[in-house]
């Protein structure tokens, strides 16, 4: 296996992280059991949960992922593991966040209330990296630095990392970091794929100038990039399902992802994997985990025997032949993804 260091840290993980958003929901404790013992035994080290887990997110749901990832961690050694969790932001303009009766926010009173719930759940005395789920547009970045810098000194948190953060909010909070003398983040957890490309830009700069790691989440697309709505007849999943709900905010994020142009894209995608012989999923995993800045890619089941193509793309580097077909699809066909 080889190991990656996670920003100027000393978190040494894994180039695939087992994600575990859907625990609690879309699979039961059983699974998800089986789930993460198979990531294991494959090597995995690096797990990646949230306060706000499972999705999509519910009050009378929320910390049950957490509590799963807990009891699963009792089965093995803690020092193996690498184990990341978020503490939710602020409401934002796709959903009120429903912990703490929806008045979440990053400052001081909330970054130490969610640390101690997720503790708890998780039953661990130490989180190896805690992330800022998504920045809060209200509260000054130096306050929460502030806080975030409180736990790290204090040994509950090793390391911190940022979350769905811009170019510009991950380097104001770099500088901040450095002219206070706080700890700063070694992480950016963004949505990051072959149909949104968006970090190829700003965000790789800033990770390959200032030396923070990038954890591709969702290098699927939510799915789409597996080839399951391209196919014919009625389409099941996450996103089908949301285009069918009646919440509004659900069926605009599901139109991003699912579209007339990222399904064109991902119609050729499926062919150039077909003639490089690797399944779709294989591939788009690859792809994510392929650039300097990339430290491990977030990858998600439902069923262990999903990961299969999944941990397929551990050892794998793809050819150049198969970057620039790749490169010339995004080229080619404009969407809004970025």
């Amino acid at each position: 296996m080889n190991y990656r260091y996670i920003g100027r840290s000393g978190l040494r993980v894994s180039p695939i992280c087992m994600g575990t958003m859907t625990f609690g929901t879309q699979c039961d404790k059983k699974e998800a059991f089986r789930i993460m013992d198979k990531a294991y035994e494959h090597g995995i080290n690096f797990y990646d949960t949230a306060e706000l887990y499972p999705v999509p997110p519910q009050s009378k749901l929320a910390g049950i992922t957490e509590t799963i990832v807990g009891e699963w961690m009792q089965t093995k050694p803690r020092d193996a593991i690498i184990l990341a969790t978020k503490v939710a932001g602020a409401a934002s303009g796709w959903f009120v966040p429903p912990i703490r009766h929806g008045l979440t926010a990053i400052d001081r009173f909330h970054i130490e209330r969610a640390v101690e719930g997720s503790l708890k759940r998780l039953n661990i005395d130490y989180i190896d990296l805690y992330q800022m789920h998504w920045p809060d547009t209200i509260v000054p970045i130096d306050e929460s630095l502030e806080a975030f810098d409180r736990l790290v000194r204090s040994g509950k948190v090793r390391y911190i990392g940022t979350s769905n953060d811009s170019a510009y909010g991950t380097t104001k909070a770099l500088m901040t970091s450095h002219f206070e003398g706080y700890a700063r983040f070694q992480s950016v957890q963004n949505n990051f794929s072959l149909l949104n490309r968006r970090d190829l830009d700003e965000v790789a700069t800033v990770c390959q100038k200032e030396q923070i790691s990038l954890l591709p989440y969702s290098p699927l697309a939510g799915g789409v990039l597996s080839g399951k709505y391209n196919q014919a007849g009625e389409a099941e999943g996450r996103f089908a399902d949301y285009l069918r709900s009646p919440n509004a905010r659900q069926r605009v994020m599901a139109e991003r992802f699912m579209n007339d142009k990222t399904l064109a894209s991902t119609q050729r995608y499926l062919k150039i994997a077909a003639d490089a012989g690797l399944h779709p999923v294989t591939m788009a995993i690859a792809w994510s985990k392929q650039f300097d800045f990339v430290a491990s890619t977030i990858i998600g089941a439902t069923r262990a025997e999903q990961l299969d193509a999944s941990l397929a793309a551990l050892d794998l580097t793809l050819s150049d032949e198969v970057l620039r077909a790749c490169d010339r699809v995004h080229q080619e066909i404009l969407y809004p993804m970025g």
